[in-house]
């Protein structure tokens, strides 16, 4: 597989970089760089450079000029392919709802999908990734959120484009039949790393937190979350606090 790739030497974010050049970057393009400077997490939460021997890449994807549901679930196939790389180094990822991946409750790869609309048709899809790959403990002093990186977990250096080169190729062997099976083809494997399952939860919403014990993932990816009372409630947008 041919891998199409542009390598920034540094820029403010390379969602916003791959969103501003839409039109001129081919469909499976990876735009990467290791010196980002202004990149942001779901839900605005805060974002930070960690160095530049890691992961900061955008995938630019054009399935279609329609959005149509199952794009929603970009993040979550990504997550299940970022699991499977690292469990190929001997460890055991672990997925938080809708897609963050975590060693050992700590998080090593956050994700974020941003659709481009023009109009009534869809431009493209930019889903961005970011991946600790070496970074030194010291570097997570200042994160309120427990994180690791692969070198932590390993004790050795991980070649930064080897890990990119793996992650596309990997991402794009299954990428088509993903888009025509939807969340249901990868909806076992995802539940098998997840998290959060079968415990009490809290979970931060647009306007709200809502508590309950995370009982499913339905067939389109979203949040069951069960009360004291044994009321459900399915979640679509949220963020596991």
């Amino acid at each position: 597989m041919e891998i199409k790739r542009k390598y920034l030497k540094e820029v403010n974010s390379t969602n916003l970089y791959a969103k501003e050049h839409l039109v001129d970057t081919e469909d499976r393009t990876i735009i990467y760089t290791y010196k980002q400077t202004a990149g942001r997490g779901r839900l605005n939460r805060k974002w930070k450079y960690v160095g530049e021997d890691n992961i900061y890449a955008s995938f630019v994807l054009k399935p279609s000029n329609r959005l149509e549901p199952v794009y929603a679930n970009l993040t979550q196939y990504l997550s299940v392919v970022i699991s499977r790389i690292l469990e190929g180094y001997g460890l055991s990822p672990q997925i938080k709802w809708p897609n963050d991946v975590l060693i050992n409750r700590k998080k090593i790869a956050g994700i974020l999908s941003e659709s481009i609309v023009r109009g009534e048709e869809l431009a493209g899809i930019v889903l961005g990734v970011g991946i600790n790959l070496n970074c030194a403990k010291e570097i997570f002093a200042d994160i309120d959120k427990p994180a690791t990186s692969l070198f932590l977990e390993l004790g050795s250096f991980v070649d930064k484009e080897e890990f990119l080169e793996e992650l596309y190729l990997n991402f794009f062997l299954y990428y088509d039949k993903f888009i025509r099976g939807g969340f249901p083809y990868i909806r076992e494997e995802y539940i098998k790393r997840a998290l959060f399952l079968n415990q009490m939860v809290k979970v931060a919403g647009s306007s709200e937190i809502i508590e309950g014990v995370a009982v499913d993932i339905t067939q389109a990816g979203a949040l069951v979350l069960k009360d004291n009372n044994n009321n459900e409630k399915t979640l679509w947008i949220g963020d596991i606090l």
